[in-house]
């Protein structure tokens, strides 16, 4: 094949390419970069993103499925007619754009919301215009299979025309019909966007703790604390407004009694301002001034304004709680007392009985000597009659006489 050939062939292949599937891959890229780059709550960022949830997915699924326009055949030709592509005009194919784009992007939805890129705007666009942009490649491929005479071209009037005159005034007056359904839809949908309302953002508040292994996770904030011991509390404020804010968030300590609230006490006060699209998070040690065996409602109230005069649950923009019971002091048992008692009576008795033993051995020791001391003097005095001295017979015989 000749330089010349090739070139031709590929000329072709850029005539043959279909208009509508090059404008509908240029328009997701479009909608790619006017929805991640401008700011929220711009018209022209809302209707191309209308425009691109709406319609373009829904479309290049049409493509696929139908890359032929359709047949209009009657009679004993339309039994002879074998054909590998089915298709269907324009109207039918526009109606199910709609249709199709509808049940496409909450499976989108679901699939981002389990993934790490989560379901903000910049992942969920990206989504959106890449399987527009790829879904359009292959209709391109499944249309230029289809020979030219059968293949499907943007003809909306003529369309509309053909029908009027091959099949009649009642599939004319449906088309019409159809066509103004779909108008009056997506006017109501650009509407529904384009207008403000008084739901159109959102605030979430949360709560978490660190658990044992140091990750910060939510619902397990302990529910039983020693008195005067600190709850580390990590405080997120996630920023779906559309716009800046500037949050105040009021940590209350609620005394309750009888299923009313007998007394508020607040134990912190947190401010911070927040943009859109943004979460903040923040570590507070929150400490309940209840005493040992009372429980109490740590409530964090969350306000967009300025904070009221008495702050309550009914009052905050937003509000969560949890609640926590201060144990009661551990005493002293009296059976160690006793222990003690009579390991000490013990040790009298025992100190007693060697006080004892030891005044028996004095007593002894003094008898004995006493004995010697007689038997000393006895001896002395014998040695003394002997000698001449004065004996005991002398005395008894002087007595006696």
């Amino acid at each position: 094949m000749s330089l010349r050939t090739k070139t031709w062939v590929r000329f072709q292949l850029l005539r043959d390419y279909p208009l509508d599937l090059a404008l509908t891959s240029l328009a997701a890229l479009i909608a790619y970069y006017v929805v991640s780059t401008m700011p929220a709550g711009g018209e022209l960022r809302t209707l191309v993103a209308i425009v691109l949830v709406l319609f373009l997915p829904g479309y290049v699924l049409v493509a696929i499925a139908f890359p032929a326009k359709a047949r209009h055949t009657t009679g004993a030709d339309a039994s002879a007619v074998e054909h590998q592509f089915r298709g269907i005009d324009t109207v039918e194919r526009l109606g199910l754009s709609f249709v199709l784009s509808l049940a496409l992007v909450p499976i989108v939805v679901m699939i981002l919301a389990v993934t790490s890129w989560g379901l903000s705007t910049e992942p969920v666009t990206a989504a959106l215009a890449g399987l527009t942009i790829g879904g359009a490649q292959i209709g391109v491929v499944r249309r230029l299979r289809v020979p030219g005479p059968d293949r499907f071209t943007i003809t909306p009037f003529d369309a509309v025309r053909r029908k009027s005159t091959e099949n009649g005034l009642t599939k004319t007056a449906s088309s019409v019909i159809l066509w103004i359904a779909i108008i009056v839809a997506a006017s109501g949908l650009v509407f529904a966007f384009v207008s403000p309302t008084a739901a159109g953002g959102f605030t979430e508040l949360g709560l978490y703790t660190e658990n044992d292994d140091g990750d910060v996770v939510a619902g397990e904030i302990p529910g039983e604390i020693e008195p005067g011991e600190s709850i580390p509390i990590t405080f997120s404020i996630e920023n779906g407004e559309g716009e800046e804010m500037e949050y105040t968030l009021v940590v209350q300590e609620q005394f309750y009694e009888d299923g009313e609230i007998t007394e508020r006490t607040e134990l912190a006060e947190l401010s911070a301002s927040v943009s859109d699209g943004n979460t903040v998070t923040d570590e507070r040690d929150v400490t309940p001034t209840a005493e040992a065996g009372e429980s109490v409602r740590i409530s964090v109230l969350l306000y967009e304004d300025d904070v009221p005069a008495e702050p309550t649950n009914d009052n905050a923009d937003e509000d969560t709680h949890f609640w926590v019971s201060v144990l009661e002091e551990e005493t002293e048992e009296p059976i160690e007392d006793d222990e003690e008692t009579d390991d000490e009576a013990a040790d009298d008795e025992e100190d007693a009985d060697e006080d004892e033993d030891g005044a028996d051995g004095a007593v002894g020791e003094d008898g004995e000597d006493g004995e010697d001391a007689e038997a000393g003097e006895d001896g002395e005095d014998g040695e003394d009659g002997e000698d001449g001295g004065i004996g005991f017979d002398e005395i008894f015989g002087s007595v006696s006489a």
